[in-house]
């Protein structure tokens, strides 16, 4: 059976984000292997503004010995920025949360169809086999060009399913190609880790020597935000993505391997995982910031490659934060470390939770924001409550009052080296794990986590910069003056932390007004003999 579509493909994605101005269309040739990663990572390392990060849709591909291909690639189209995954989730970004919340509470079962566009165009058995065919004819991108050792699948949904309850996984886990007929998947197996790699060990357990996998590229929005989605252990992605939509998500059945795919999907890679030896794979630029040195992974033998007619491709662009890998999950995990703090453990003043985004990628460095006067016990919950959230999260954690960025390094710094204490103010915490990062993660080293008290905890003086209407009145005459465009960064103006009286906001108005005269002959009558100099004053 056919079934109507309620909710976007990525073809309506993509008309959504060109209307919205946030789409780039590459016409020129580029080449996959040296060009096309290194000129979208520019906007991510270039200076701009993330506002101004765009998705980019490739039209004119070759590779590195000039062949050239019929599919179009996009990179940056699911999280370029924060925009781009706002049209992605047909919502607002502050309404983002309550719709993830509303998807799992109220998960719809998927609607399982016969016609798909995903089996439009058919390869299987010797079709997927010899140079030029299967894998060989999809222009997949090296995406760190220097390092990596092969194109590598990266904006992927693998499905696979649990051999006793029959329930399916879908992870983003990339998978390098080795050959046409062959690639290498890299599924994490920290604690915590893929869900897919828990089908592996079961599949194993029971002695089966394969493990069915379909490799998705392209599906639907709502369902490519499942696979970085961190859900819980036994839950089928596709009920949530059915709850997002509002609606059931169309399925069809593979054509080699008993699985449900996405029925709207660009391209479904089939397959089977060899349970039973491991393969060389990587080296691979990672989301932690760092190289994957070559490790032993999962072998794939390709069974089948379907794809729609006009198929497109994504890529995601990852390595280093912030990239459009780090944007997806930020979006996602920050109000989930806001909800347990606030909601599950009942800490009264946390306004904000922000995970640290460039070179960190989010699992390093957690900043805590809280309500001036919060109680120095419910500022150590917070801290522990986060740095315990998420295993591989939360190596630092630090509390902060809202008056501080978290966003801006400099001011974090300040806010360290002035409202914090070390002897009393900072905790180390042992016996974490490792976590996501360059060291083997099989090796079972542990870390620990740093936690920092970084709020005030009494009233301080303002902040040493001119008040805000002087500094806009600055701007504009700036501006007239046809200066190089300015980009504020907090804190651009003074303000009060709490030590301040009146009387100085009367003797700082008269200055600005330039009756400074006056305020002298007010401090001279407060003249007093045999103080020592620095005795504080009080004016009253």
């Amino acid at each position: 059976m056919s079934a109507p579509r309620p909710y976007n493909d990525l073809h309506d994605h993509l008309d959504a984000l060109r209307e919205k101005g946030l789409l780039v269309t590459v016409d020129r040739r580029i080449d996959k292997d040296s060009e096309m990663h290194p000129l979208v990572r520019w906007q991510f390392v270039g200076g701009m503004d993330e506002k101004d990060r765009k998705a980019f849709l490739f039209t004119n591909i070759v590779d590195g010995k000039g062949r050239p291909y019929d599919i179009p690639v996009v990179v940056g189209a699911m999280a370029a920025n924060r925009a781009v995954y706002s049209v992605g989730m047909d919502c607002d970004l502050d309404k983002i949360q309550a719709k993830w919340d509303h998807a799992i509470a109220h998960p719809i079962d998927p609607l399982v169809v016969n016609d798909a566009p995903c089996h439009e165009v058919v390869h299987e058995g010797e079709a997927v086999k010899g140079e030029g065919n299967g894998l060989d004819r999809l222009p997949i991108p090296v995406s760190t060009p220097g390092f990596d050792s092969a194109p590598t699948l990266s904006a992927t949904n693998v499905i696979t399913k649990d051999p006793l309850t029959g329930i399916q996984n879908m992870g983003t886990y990339r998978a390098a190609l080795k050959a046409p007929d062959r690639l290498v998947v890299r599924m994490a197996t920290r604690v915590g880790g893929a869900g897919g790699y828990q089908h592996y060990l079961a599949h194993q357990k029971r002695g089966d020597t394969e493990m069915p996998v379909a490799i998705v590229l392209g599906c639907p929005p709502y369902v490519a935000f499942m696979g970085p989605q961190k859900l819980p252990i036994g839950v089928d992605e596709f009920t949530v993505a059915g709850g997002l939509a509002g609606a059931p998500i169309n399925v069809v059945r593979a054509r080699t391997v008993d699985l449900l795919v996405p029925a709207e999907a660009e391209v479904v890679i089939e397959g089977y995982i060899d349970t039973t030896r491991v393969e060389p794979e990587a080296p691979f630029g990672e989301s932690h910031g760092h190289i994957a040195l070559e490790e032993f992974n999962m072998p794939m033998r390709v069974t089948a490659i379907t794809h729609r007619r006009d198929a497109v491709i994504p890529s995601y662009i990852s390595q280093v934060a912030p990239s459009e890998s780090s944007v997806i999950k930020r979006v996602a995990y920050e109000p989930l470390f806001l909800a347990h703090l606030r909601d599950t453990l009942s800490i009264k003043g946390v306004k904000k939770v922000s995970l640290h985004e460039p070179l960190t990628g989010l699992l390093r460095v957690t900043i805590i924001t809280l309500e001036r006067d919060v109680p120095r016990t419910e500022v150590w919950r917070a801290l522990y409550g986060a740095a315990y959230f998420k295993g591989d999260c939360s190596k630092i954690c630090i509390a902060i009052n809202d008056d501080i960025d978290p966003d801006n390094g400099d001011a974090l710094l300040w806010a360290m080296g002035y409202r914090s204490n070390p002897i009393h103010d900072v905790q180390t915490l042992a016996h974490r794990g490792a976590g996501h990062g360059p060291k083997r993660e099989s090796a079972q080293e542990e870390d620990s986590t740093l936690l920092i008290d970084a709020t005030m905890k009494s009233p301080m003086p303002p902040l040493a910069l001119p008040k805000r209407e002087f500094m806009e009145k600055a701007k504009t005459i700036w501006e007239e003056l046809g200066l190089p465009a300015l980009r504020p960064q907090a804190p651009w103006f003074g303000y009060s932390l709490g030590d301040w009286m009146p009387q100085w906001d009367e003797a700082a108005a008269r200055a600005v007004a330039g009756d400074y005269l006056v305020n002298g002959r007010n401090s001279l009558a407060a003249q007093q003999p045999g103080l020592k100099p620095e005795t504080k004053f009080r004016p009253t």
